[in-house]
């Protein structure tokens, strides 16, 4: 069975305590080696799990782990023979453990062990590459373009005339980036198209006029984007993504669009053209975005919820249409309480 991302190193736990700054049991083995993570119902003596739920105590009972990271209050619940490291937010300290035991695994990598240039690889003559560039078999590249130090373009890549991509990125296989600024550590999942029309017509009774779209996209730095996500170029304003925000699988972001700094926004969404989006914001899968509509600065929006006006700063909502969600859960409960009288026999024995 092929082991896609193996460990390419070992933590004693007393590494672990020194990363994640756990506080061990009295005799916890700090020489113990940890290889690699695993849930408690399946770890062995070479994994670590964590442990942050009641719902868990069963099989932390049964745990063959080899250690389990644990908030404070479980820590007088662990069974004889394993290791605890206790933690305030002990799967905080779990993913540490993770990105320091498998750093292959964060971003996409080179699909065929490329090293540099592949011979296959299409470069422009005008385009500027920085060395350190690795440059997948089947990578396209457009005059103009300039690529940074130490950034991963992989097989099947198609890169813009023009595109500025930063350094230390990851573009994964068949991604097309046209009319875009890309910042440095940007990572971009296999099948993205970034920088493709916007959807924009103007309707008329002899049929709809396409309405150019020749501004940009803008993608800041840190910034990650999900697999076959798309992101559009600006029509009268550049698409602007901000610095830190991480966008799922499958989102799309129209253009004129402006989202700000580490957001989240979670697979299905769909932002309309010209929205603007505040920093710190949270949305949750399949939310949808009514065009122009502003969303505050760490709002939070939950599933599948529609928003065609503002949200204030700080809103937590949720419902399409979307309202707050206090009052959205307040609604859910008179309409269970509505049915559950419905269901009740009236004098004569027969339900309303």
């Amino acid at each position: 069975m092929p082991d896609f991302f193996p460990t390419r190193r070992e933590l004693t736990l007393g590494e672990i305590v020194t990363l994640t700054h756990a506080e061990p049991a009295p005799g916890t083995p700090l020489e113990r080696r940890i290889t690699d993570i695993a849930p408690l119902d399946i770890a062995r003596g070479s994994d670590i799990a964590f442990l942050d739920n009641t719902k868990y105590l069963d099989a932390f009972a049964r745990s063959h782990a080899g250690a389990c990271l644990l908030a404070p209050r479980f820590a007088g619940a662990a069974p004889a023979g394993l290791p605890v490291l206790v933690t305030p937010e002990p799967y905080r300290a779990f993913v540490a453990v993770a990105r320091a035991l498998f750093p292959t695994s964060l971003r996409p990598s080179s699909l065929f062990g490329t090293v540099g240039r592949a011979h296959d690889a299409q470069v422009h003559p005008l385009a500027r590459i920085e060395a350190g560039v690795t440059l997948d078999p089947l990578a396209v590249i457009g005059p103009g373009a300039e690529i940074g130090a130490g950034t991963l373009i992989a097989s099947g890549v198609v890169i813009g005339p023009n595109v500025t991509i930063g350094r230390d990125c990851a573009i994964g296989a068949g991604v097309t980036v046209q009319h875009a600024l890309i910042g440095d550590r940007v990572i971009i999942h296999p099948g993205a198209r970034i920088g493709q029309d916007g959807f924009g017509f103007l309707p008329s009774p002899q049929g709809h006029q396409k309405i150019p779209q020749h501004r940009r996209v803008i993608i800041q730095d840190d910034v990650e984007i999900g697999a076959n996500t798309t992101i559009d170029r600006g029509s009268t304003r550049d698409t602007v993504i901000g610095e830190g925000t991480k966008i799922d699988n499958l989102v799309q972001i129209a253009h004129n669009v402006s989202i700000g700094r580490h957001c989240l926004i979670a697979g299905q969404t769909g932002i309309s053209g010209s929205a603007q989006v505040g920093d710190f914001v949270m949305m949750g899968g399949q939310v949808g975005l009514a065009d122009h509509v502003t969303i505050g600065s760490g709002a939070m929006l939950g599933a599948q919820s529609g928003y065609m006006s503002e949200v204030p700063p700080g809103g937590q909502y949720m419902g399409s249409p979307a309202q707050p969600a206090r009052e959205f859960m307040k609604g859910i409960a008179v309409l269970r309480r509505l049915a559950r009288r419905d269901k009740t026999p009236d004098s004569s024995g027969d339900a309303q």
